[in-house]
Formats: structure tokens, C-alpha cells, sequence
């Protein structure tokens, strides 16, 4: 009965979404209750149940997540995410267009939204594609590619990071990073490749009054400055992660220095000093111009922090039914493995994906449904559950395709019809959702 009410409220909020048109927290919420309601819990205390759902996940995540944004509007508005574009093209050279797109992609997709990215960096496409005499058709992709991948598996974007509160490792985002980095890897191989093969014959408009300024280009702020907000963050995560690992390993650092590399490297206080060196970047103005960027960055990310907020609160109300341990005997009876969890993870975000749209969504449903099985199914330790998110973060890659905003500024911003957009953006995103799920599994059979 608990598995017929669970699936028709998933098919609700599907439906509520697609449908009926409404808000996806409406549906959430109504999903919630539903289930709560018909699955025998107290009605007394599904209110309460709801709500500390909701303030849990937003305890954990939801101040990183608005100055996750924050930092992705000073990106956008000091013009930091042109010029780190600009160093990787440079790096790279003419020879590797496709290729250095795609890291420019995963780079700016660390803390900017893949949507806000592309959209940020839709001019340098043309200049590239006009430096370089490749088709537009081939950079365009290459760099969706590029930051669809970060934005799906690497923090601070709010999926990971939403994935990581709901399991319960939040203190271990540096290695959720670590991980991420890793298995996003050979996605980018994978979008230059097929960005190379399959769209350099796209039949797209392209803009032939652009005129490339070089002086602009010379006056962009120094490449340290523009690496920092991205750079800083991950490098004290990291540090801190490295401490504790060596603390496990029994190699322990003295203690007030183990204490500080943490409170530096907790992703809170590592977001907060990218800020604070940000002001560097606006020579002229810089309190006011933060400000735009404060003010920009909270309005980008409030419907998110709703969402997941929501998606906290559907999975409290799932963990307070029998679902778990009817799942957790299946599981067990079965002799499921390891990887077939994996595999169920992939398989249930992939289909919120493709139903709903939203990457953020598929991902907070998926990990708020599979958290209370982590135990039963021996997935314990950080690097595990780390496995896990990356598991929910391909499955939440595969597809994007019309009810999806990520399709249309990719298709809008390229000049792509629609049927040539289903040909390679959705393509790609399909099988960038299935590598990143077989170099997953690869990481958890050898570790």
C-alpha cells in the first residue's frame, strides 16, 4: 500500500508541475501531505514533521547555497568569468578550441548556474568560434558540456550540496568536491568529442557584425583575482579535508592548527572570505557594486532554496513511514549490492529529471527518498555516500530536453532550432549521465 502511495504522489508532483501548472513547492508540499496523510502517520504531527524537514535541510545548506549565488553574480557583474575563460582559451590554444570550452565550462560551472553561465559566456562563443574558424554549433556544446557536468556533481551548486545535507555529509563537501572533479573528468572528454563529431554541421544563425574588442580584452581585471572566488573556496575545503584524513590516518596535526584549518576550510567561512576578497575586484565603487551583486545573487537563488527546502520536507515525511524498512528488507532479502544502489540512485533521479525538468528538484527528491536506506545497505562511510550523491548527480543529468530551462538558453543562446537541439544537447546530456554513472561505479569497486 506505502509503495502505491509513494509512486502516485510522485506522479503528482510530475503532473503538478507539467500539467496543472502549478509551483513545484505546491505540489511538493501536497505530496507531502498526501502521503503522510494516507500512509497512517499521526495527522497531529505532520505538520511539525513537515516543517522540520524544511528547516533541517536549510540549517544545513541554505546559507552556502546564497553565497554559493553570491559568488556566481561577482563572477558575472566584475567580469571575472570572461576573463578566467580567456586564460583557459589562451592555455589551451587555436589548437583545442572544443576542449578548452568545455574546462572553461566545468570551471565557471563550480559556482555559477550552468543556465547563468552559458548566458554569461554566450559571447565568447562567437569570438571563439571566430578566433579559431571552428563552427559555432561545435563551441556552444562543448561548453554546455563542460558546465552541465560541475553544476551537476561539484558544491557549491545547490544540487550536490543539497544531496550531500540530505545524507548526512555536509562536514565532508571537500571530498564530495574531490569526487565530483574526478568523475566529471571524463565527461569533458566526452562533450569534446561529441561536440566535434556530431554538431560542427548545425544549422545555426550566426552573428556576423560581432566585432571583437582587443583593448576590452586587455583592460579585464588580473587572472589571480578573477581565479579567487572560484579557487579559494575549494583550496581551503580541501586543506581541511587533507587534515582530517591525515587525523584518521594517524598522522594528526597539532590540534589548534587542525581546529582552524576546519573553521577555515568549513564551506560557510571559505565562502564568506571569497566574498570579502571579491571587493578587490570593482576598483571603483566596490561596497556598491557588492551590493548589486548581494542583491542579485539572493534573488537568483530564492526559488531554489524553496525547492530544496521542499524536497527536505517530502523526504522527512517519506522517512516517517514504513517505505524504509520495506525497502531496506527487499534490498537485503535480494542481496542487493552495492552497485545495484548505485544503479536504483541513478535510476530514480533520471526519471525525476526527465519528468520535471530541474536538475536541483530530481536530485533533492532522489537523496531525501534513498537516505533513510543508506545504513541497511552499508553505505556509511563519507566516501560511500559521496559515491552516492555522484551516483543521484548522473542520474539528474540524464535528460534535458524541453520542460527543462537549461535546454532552451542552451538552444535560444546558440541559435539552435529545436529539433537540432534534441539532436545534440539532450543527446549529450544522456550520455554524460551514464559515464559519469560507470567511472561511479569503477571509483566503488576499486575503493
Amino acid at each position: 500500500m506505502i509503495i502505491l502511495v509513494v509512486i502516485l504522489a510522485i506522479v503528482f508532483i510530475i503532473i503538478s508541475s507539467t500539467w496543472l501548472k502549478l509551483h513545484p513547492l505546491v505540489g511538493l508540499l501536497v505530496a507531502a501531505l498526501g502521503v503522510g496523510i494516507f500512509s497512517g502517520l499521526p495527522v497531529d504531527k505532520l505538520a511539525e514533521t513537515i516543517g522540520k524537514g524544511f528547516g533541517e535541510l536549510m540549517s544545513k545548506i541554505g546559507l552556502m547555497v546564497i553565497l554559493g549565488c553570491v559568488i556566481g553574480a561577482i563572477l558575472d557583474k566584475s567580469g571575472a568569468a570572461i576573463k578566467v575563460a580567456d586564460i583557459i582559451l589562451n592555455f589551451f590554444g587555436k589548437k583545442y578550441p572544443a576542449f578548452a570550452m568545455s574546462v572553461i565550462g566545468a570551471v565557471v560551472g563550480i559556482p555559477v548556474f550552468c543556465d547563468s553561465g552559458f548566458i554569461i559566456l554566450s559571447k565568447l562563443n562567437k569570438i571563439v568560434a571566430k578566433k579559431t574558424n571552428r563552427p559555432l554549433g561545435t563551441i556552444a556544446i562543448a561548453l554546455s558540456g563542460g558546465l552541465f557536468a560541475t553544476h551537476t556533481l561539484v558544491p557549491p551548486t545547490p544540487g550536490p550540496l543539497s544531496a550531500a545535507g540530505n545524507l548526512n555529509i555536509s562536514d565532508s563537501v571537500g571530498l564530495v568536491i574531490l569526487v565530483g572533479l574526478v568523475v566529471s573528468i571524463p565527461s569533458l572528454f566526452l562533450s569534446t568529442w561529441f561536440a566535434q563529431k556530431f554538431a560542427k554541421n548545425l544549422d545555426i544563425i550566426e552573428d556576423d557584425e560581432l566585432k571583437i574588442n582587443d583593448t576590452e580584452e586587455k583592460t579585464l581585471i588580473p587572472a589571480w583575482k578573477a581565479f579567487m572566488p572560484i579557487l579559494l573556496p575549494i583550496l581551503l575545503i580541501t586543506i581541511a579535508s587533507f587534515a582530517k584524513i591525515l587525523q584518521s590516518g594517524g598522522f594528526p596535526l597539532p590540534e589548534q592548527l587542525t581546529k582552524w584549518l576546519s573553521f577555515l576550510g568549513s564551506p560557510l567561512i571559505s565562502f564568506l572570505l571569497a566574498i570579502f576578497f571579491s571587493y578587490s575586484l570593482f576598483p571603483e565603487k566596490p561596497a556598491e557594486k557588492m551590493l548589486a551583486c548581494f542583491k542579485s545573487g539572493i534573488e537568483h537563488c530564492g526559488t531554489t532554496l524553496v525547492l530544496v527546502g521542499a524536497g527536505g520536507a517530502f523526504g522527512a515525511v517519506l522517512k516517517e513511514t514504513p517505505l524504509k524498512d520495506m525497502v531496506s528488507t527487499w534490498l537485503i532479502t535480494n542481496q542487493t549490492s552495492g552497485i545495484v544502489f548505485l544503479l536504483i540512485a541513478f535510476l530514480v533521479a533520471a526519471f525525476f529529471k526527465t519528468a520535471q525538468g530541474s536538475t536541483t528538484s530530481s536530485m533533492v527528491l532522489t537523496s531525501g527518498i534513498l537516505a533513510p536506506l543508506t545504513t541497511s545497505m552499508g553505505f556509511t562511510e563519507p566516501l560511500d555516500l559521496t559515491l552516492l550523491v555522484m551516483a543521484v548527480g548522473s542520474g539528474a543529468m540524464t535528460v534535458s530536453h524541453a520542460n527543462d530551462a537549461w535546454f532552451w538558453v542552451v538552444s535560444q543562446f546558440t541559435g539552435l532550432n529545436q529539433k537540432d537541439a534534441y539532436r545534440t544537447h539532450t543527446l549529450l546530456t544522456g550520455l554524460q549521465g551514464i559515464v559519469s554513472l560507470i567511472v561511479t561505479c569503477l571509483i566503488y569497486l576499486i575503493f
